[in-house]
This record gives C-alpha cells, sequence and structure tokens, in this order.
C-alpha cells in the first residue's frame, strides 16, 4: 500500500494532479467531493479542481492519503507547526493520552493521525495488563441441559415434540458488553484504515484478546451514556479515542476503498481554551471564568439568544472581558466586526475593560476606548488590543516549550491588566 502525508497550512488550497504525489488524485478528490456533499462540511470548502481549508487544523485520511492541516500564525516548518499543534491539543485535554517525551520522539515521522492510532493501542495494552473487564449477563437458550430457570411457557410451546430439550433463561459471565463492543469496534476500524504498516502486527495481536463481537451502531448518545467507576476507570482514555475515531469516520459506500476520517479541531476554539486554562494555571489572585453568558434576544415562541463572551477575569472589583481571535489582523488593526463585537461585551457585561487577544509576531498592545451616547470618549468604554507574541527560537526549541508559552500568555495579559 502506497502510503502519502500531504501537510498544509490552514487557509491554503489543494488541486488534483495525477501526476504530482503532493496533489489529490481524481479519486481522492472526487472522495472528498462526496464528503462534502450538497451541504458542505466545516473543515474545508469545494474549489476548481480543489479543495481549501479554513480555520479548522488536525488530520483527514482519504483512502491511502493523509492531509494534515496545521496552524500557521508566522514563519516556521510543518514540523515545528505539528508539534505546536499536538502541544495545545495534549494542554486542553484533546490529546492527554502520550507523555510529552514520547509524543516528542514520534512527531517528526509521524502524522497526528498516526499518533492518535499508537495511543489508542497503548492505552488497549493497558487495558490487557490490567484485566478486560467481563460481566454477568441473561442470556435465553432452548438447550439439552437443565440450568438456570426454566421459562414454562416458552418451553411448552417449544419443545411440545422435543422432550430433550429445555428452554431456559440463565446468567453467564463474558466480555461481550459495550465498552468492549466499542474497542473491538475501533480495532476493526483502524485495522482497515490503518495507514503505517509497522502497526499492523499491534493491532492483529490486539483483536486475539477479544473473542467475535456483534457489529454495533455508535452515535453521540452511546458514549454518553458510559458511566465510569473504579472498576473500568482504565478504559476511558481508550473510549475517549474511540469516540473521536467512531463519530468521525464516513465509509466510501461507492468503491469502498476511499473511505474518510477527519480529526479536526476549530483552531479559533482551541486558541480560546487555551488562552483560559493558561490564565487558570498561572494566575492565582484573580477570578478566571469561560464562556459566562447572559440571554439577550429572544423571538416569540423561539429558544433565547445569548451573548457569550470568551473569558471574563475579575481582579479587586474590576472586570476585564477578553475576546481571543486565531488570526493576524491585517495591518495590526481590528476589523470592524470585532470591534462590534467587543462594544456588545462592553455594554452587556458591564466590563470596565474589554480586550481583544490576537496571536502576534511581535508582543505589541493597542488601547482605545469606546464612545459613549453622547459621543465623548469615556473611560467605562475601555477598548484594547493586546497581541501574544510566540517566539519560535524561544519556545518550540525547549522540551517544555508550551507550558513556557502558557507563562508567557498569562503574563502578558495580567501585567497589561495591572497596569492599565
Amino acid at each position: 500500500m502506497h502510503r502519502r502525508i500531504i501537510s498544509v497550512f490552514e487557509h491554503e488550497c489543494i488541486r488534483s494532479s495525477e501526476n504530482d504525489d503532493e496533489k489529490l488524485s481524481k479519486k481522492e478528490l472526487e472522495a472528498l467531493q462526496r464528503h462534502s456533499g450538497d451541504e458542505g462540511v466545516p473543515y474545508y470548502s469545494l474549489i476548481h479542481n480543489g479543495v481549501k481549508f479554513c480555520e479548522y487544523v488536525g488530520v483527514i485520511q482519504v483512502g491511502n492519503l493523509t492531509i494534515e492541516v496545521l496552524p500557521k500564525i508566522d514563519r516556521g516548518t510543518t514540523e515545528q507547526w505539528r508539534k505546536i499543534l499536538v502541544g495545545m491539543l495534549r494542554k486542553v485535554g484533546l490529546f492527554d493520552v502520550m507523555s510529552s517525551s514520547e509524543t516528542s520522539l514520534k512527531i517528526k515521522k509521524n502524522s497526528i493521525l498516526d499518533l492518535y492510532i499508537e495511543a489508542f493501542l497503548n492505552k488497549m495494552q493497558q487495558i490487557i495488563r490490567q484485566g478486560v473487564i467481563k460481566k454477568y449477563s441473561k442470556k435465553e437458550e432452548n438447550i439439552t441441559s437443565l440450568k438456570g430457570k426454566l421459562l414454562f411457557q416458552r418451553h411448552i410451546l417449544t419443545n411440545i415434540v422435543h422432550k430433550e430439550r429445555f428452554y431456559v433463561i440463565y446468567n453467564f459471565y463474558d466480555s461481550n458488553h459495550l465498552l468492549n463492543q466499542i474497542l473491538y469496534k475501533t480495532l476493526n476500524l483502524i485495522r482497515i484504515v490503518n495507514p503505517n504498516q509497522m502497526l499492523t502486527r499491534a493491532i492483529s495481536n490486539l483483536l486475539l484478546n477479544f473473542p467475535e463481537m456483534p457489529e454495533i451502531k455508535v452515535t453521540e448518545a452511546t458514549f454518553d451514556k458510559i458511566v465510569y467507576s473504579r472498576k473500568n476507570e482504565h478504559y476511558r482514555q481508550a473510549i475517549t479515542i474511540s469516540r473521536l475515531i467512531l463519530l468521525n469516520y464516513f465509509p466510501d459506500i461507492n468503491s469502498g476503498a476511499n473511505h474518510v476520517i477527519a480529526l479536526t479541531f476549530d483552531m479559533n476554539l482551541l486558541w480560546e481554551r487555551f488562552v483560559y486554562l493558561s490564565l487558570k494555571k498561572n494566575i492565582v489572585d484573580a477570578t478566571v471564568e469561560q464562556q459566562a453568558n447572559k440571554p439577550y434576544w429572544k423571538l416569540e415562541n423561539k429558544r433565547v439568544v445569548k451573548l457569550q463572551p470568551d473569558l471574563v477575569i475579575l481582579k479587586n472589583g474590576t472586570k476585564y472581558v477578553l475576546d481571543t481571535k486565531w488570526k493576524l489582523p491585517h495591518g495590526n488593526k481590528p476589523s470592524h466586526s470585532d470591534l462590534q463585537q467587543m462594544y456588545a461585551y462592553t455594554k452587556y457585561f458591564e466590563s470596565d475593560h474589554t480586550i481583544l487577544c490576537y496571536p502576534g509576531i511581535d508582543e505589541d498592545f493597542t488601547d482605545g476606548h469606546f464612545y459613549n451616547e453622547d459621543h465623548k470618549l469615556s473611560n467605562h468604554y475601555r477598548c484594547s488590543v493586546l497581541r501574544l507574541k510566540f517566539d519560535f527560537e524561544q519556545y518550540s526549541s525547549s522540551q517544555n516549550f508550551i507550558a513556557n508559552w502558557q507563562k508567557h500568555i498569562a503574563k502578558s495579559i495580567y501585567s497589561y491588566c495591572n497596569h492599565k
């Protein structure tokens, strides 16, 4: 199997060409077009003879092709930005399945999808070592020996001419239950779509630890009803990866060869969560809240629409409302839509100081004010733009580069709030 990996940055395009391994083949483009369908998908859009990616980052696999979509706010190699993305995913809990040392060693030669699959296999091996859970289940069966409880009416109806049989219900102890069915389904799926042949033997060996299980249909509701306890806690991380893989797998019903797996993440939401956790971990004398919201509009007989800023910081009676945007603003100036959104936050949440946080190629701030109703500048309507610098030389070469970046983010925001 000829395996290909194409790495692109967010908002870039890939077009189709049969003679270039860095382009899409005709069948791969057709698979992505079918996957997009009439309603489209959030992580790319169709263009003439190709696809254009947006603010979603991660990995999309089409048959034997793996497409990595990486974030980028400045210069840097694909390897550096892959390392940054995996580090951010780990910090926000979307990739908290490997130690940083393990991850760093594997990033250079593997795609993000490889890392997720290998992490799942590692967690499966831990489950095997700790013990596959078995449970008691009830089974009805027409058998030649009496065990359990005789179901008298069913027995009479079924065995009127089979005196040697007994229709019974009994308890049996085995591993055929929901948690194991999910893991078994994930292993079989990975066996089909796994792009890394070095992992094939590990997948086959793990499957030997499970009896053949019935095919189950999984949805969000399947995972939502799982209740963890001390007995099954060691399943949690493997089930978390199973959820991500199974719910983002789209089989190719036409040729059966170009299945699509899309493990993608909205970079704006990832950046928002990353900034929040940076503040939460590194600021001790202020309250940091995420996604505080208030209802602000309602159409008759419809659900209330809520206004929802990204972060709220409360310090010494002062309220700071923060909105995070993963983009480099044109000319280092906020857009009109960003300013309008900040004005709404300022008014509705009675913010003392509203701050728009961008990533930046340098550290800088722009301090400003909104006009009040009398068309005069008001200190109560303060709105600033803060660029949070990411320094490749300082952070990406260090083993703890993500933690250092988080400390710098918290220090920059905290210092700005303190001195303004």
